[in-house]
């Protein structure tokens, strides 16, 4: 049971946290924070929240579990500025896309406190944010992703484990720099592709007459784009040596279509493309 969690960032991720570990029954009481007053309202109305503190200070004092789920860029000063003011035994994690980032400035801000931080990441989400999008089942079914350190206390890893397990969710352990590759490699990149088609589309003269007619998997494909723009520009920047190696593959194997399409290389085309629907149809069943 946790006696008091203080969640720092009460939008979509930390917000949706909270109600699931309230519809567990696992939480006695939740102080939330935003930088933002009227976003702390909204919370504490919405019931996401039991307490809207109007302090990082006030909200984690005397708070058993600290959840941080702020964008990346801010990620440096929420856990220097709370480090000043948790109990000694206080755990302390996050919810950070890039980890490696993460551990960094933790390790640097922290000092001792760091061997009570548990770097992880809910592989979850939806195109929303604030807390009105958030909801108890985001997190049911879907993977978190814990990248502990050697430094990581045994016992607030466990204690972060059980907490993303009574969300319902499949709680893994992964190495700080295989995280971020693979996350590059399954998130960023197609964050970053679907940002720049649309982007693209809309500098068209004819976009909405395009647009009008875009299918179901256009939509499908598009709907990331809509995603917050501040956490996918922090996370770009956060994680770009593993996004910039993957955008190098990426423009190699466009150039390789783009010459077998000058080419009329159907071969090719067929090729590449049975391989991209066999490796999907062999892991995704729907």
């Amino acid at each position: 049971m946790i006696k008091r969690l203080a969640i720092i960032g009460v939008g979509l991720i930390g917000g949706s946290l909270s109600l699931a570990l309230k519809k567990a029954g696992v939480v006695s009481e939740v102080t939330g924070y935003s930088r933002t007053p009227s976003v702390r309202k909204e919370a504490l109305q919405l019931g996401v929240i039991d307490h809207a503190a109007a302090s990082i200070a006030d909200a984690v004092k005397d708070a058993d579990m600290i959840f941080v789920a702020v964008p990346m860029a801010a990620m440096e000063i929420v856990l220097a500025e709370l480090a000043e003011h948790v109990k000694a035994d206080a755990i302390i994690t996050d919810g950070g896309s890039a980890k490696g980032q993460v551990v960094d400035v933790a390790k640097k801000v922290l000092g001792d406190k760091f061997r009570q931080f548990v770097p992880g990441h809910p592989i979850a989400g939806t195109e929303k944010s604030g807390p009105s999008a958030a909801f108890a089942e985001l997190y049911q079914d879907h993977r978190v992703v814990l990248t502990p350190v050697a430094e990581t206390n045994v016992d607030a890893l466990a204690k972060v484990r059980s907490m993303w397990q009574n969300t319902g969710a499949e709680v893994f352990d992964m190495n700080v720099e295989h995280h971020d590759d693979v996350l590059a490699a399954t998130s960023h990149l197609p964050h970053i592709l679907a940002f720049n088609l649309v982007g693209m589309l809309a500098e068209r003269d004819d976009c909405d007459e395009v647009l009008r007619y875009a299918a179901g998997g256009f939509k499908d494909f598009s709907r990331i784009a809509s995603s917050d723009a501040v956490m996918w520009r922090d996370i770009c920047l956060t994680n770009k040596d593993a996004i910039l190696e993957l955008l190098k593959e990426y423009q190699n194997g466009l150039n390789q279509l783009q010459q077998a399409i000058e080419n009329q290389d159907g071969d090719t085309l067929k090729s590449v493309f049975e391989r991209a629907k066999k490796a999907r149809d062999t892991r995704f069943s729907e």
